[in-house]
């Protein structure tokens, strides 16, 4: 048995590379081989967000507060609110984010293939964060 005492990982800035705006990454977790599962708390601040990505086992999305935005490729942007779970399946390209005028969080649940989570690939444009 292993105990995450809360501030035993410090927070971090969401890097400019796959984030847009404001984004606080609390991690939570990231269990030892031969698990697979990583836990991060992800704060955004209005209108941050993801960039486009996927993730090789899925990922599942639990809003904890505020209330923000999700979109899959091809499919219309929807609303998310605290108490809501998002499940993108694998390989399936999307991003999330806070609303233009909310800020949410969110726990992020994926597991790693090869070592890696995520793939990460271009931002969202303003144009299409702002689509519906």
């Amino acid at each position: 048995m292993e105990i995450k005492r809360i501030g035993e990982t410090p927070s971090g800035e969401g890097p400019a590379d796959y984030f847009t705006g404001r984004v606080r990454l609390d991690p939570l977790y990231s269990a030892p081989e031969p698990a697979r599962v990583a836990m991060a708390r992800v704060t955004f601040e209005p209108g941050a967000r993801t960039a486009w990505h996927t993730h090789p086992l899925g990922q599942t999305l639990i809003v904890t507060e505020g209330c923000g935005w999700v979109r899959r490729e091809g499919g219309a942007k929807e609303i998310i609110r605290p108490g809501d779970v998002v499940w993108f399946g694998p390989g399936e390209r999307h991003w999330h984010g806070a609303t233009a005028t909310t800020g949410m969080t969110h726990i992020a649940v994926q597991e790693r293939q090869d070592g890696s989570p995520v793939d990460w690939l271009e931002q969202v444009s303003d144009e299409d964060y702002a689509a519906d």
